[in-house]
């Protein structure tokens, strides 16, 4: 099945807010027990998430990692105006900061970071090569990385399915945005062909559940 764009911003308030209220909560748990298999987080350092949406996998991180500071970018300030709400209230904003900006133009405060993160991302790419780009201007050899997306349904038939299995109680708007996301997935074979072309063949790719896989390694 070929693959089918979709909006690379989720910048309405309505959708933001719907997202940033919908139950993730199996994901980005299986997101962060991921990471600590085979993220490699070895010691108190500065982390980058890319595009990281209402903040949820930076607060579950933050819990876990807590000697970790997270710098944290996103393009859709609707987004990042609930993510620094969640993150007060939630005690976090100590060692979690948000900065608004699209990348590559994204202006952050250090030029390297020790871990690299990103989840659902490169999936709204236009261009994926923004996100390998991204890992490469912000890491050093050494820098940990650590990515999981959707993967791209053999049909639409599948893709329904898909919906119809992890999204059948969440609001319209989410349901159709899941659809979307899945029609607008890589598969794990066009991401290493991804990576191969920035150079990146030492980070591996993983299948890990019937729609996600993972990309892991350090630079």
């Amino acid at each position: 099945m070929q693959r089918t764009p979709e909006a690379e911003l989720m910048d309405d308030p309505a959708q933001a807010q719907a997202y940033a209220q919908a139950d993730f909560s199996e994901p980005h748990n299986h997101f962060i027990e991921l990471l600590e298999q085979h993220g490699g987080i070895t010691a108190p350092g500065h982390v980058l998430d890319l595009g990281c949406g209402p903040g949820d996998i930076c607060r579950r991180f933050a819990r876990r990692f807590p000697d970790c500071h997270i710098h944290a970018v996103d393009a859709a300030e609707a987004m990042l105006t609930l993510a620094r709400s969640e993150t007060v209230a939630q005690g976090l904003d100590s060692c979690i900061e948000y900065f608004h900006g699209y990348l590559p133009e994204a202006q952050l405060p250090r030029r390297h970071y020790a871990f690299i993160m990103s989840n659902s991302l490169l999936h709204h790419l236009a261009d994926p090569a923004v996100l390998w780009q991204a890992c490469t201007a912000h890491g050093r050899p050494g820098t940990g990385v650590f990515i999981m997306d959707l993967m791209r349904p053999d049909s639409l038939e599948q893709a329904a399915h898909l919906q119809q299995t992890y999204a059948a109680d969440e609001p319209e708007v989410l349901r159709q945005d899941f659809y979307n996301s899945l029609l607008a997935a890589y598969r794990p074979d066009e991401v290493r062909a991804q990576l191969a072309q920035q150079g990146l063949e030492q980070l591996q790719v993983e299948v890990v559940s019937d729609r996600h896989f993972i990309v892991h390694g350090r630079l």
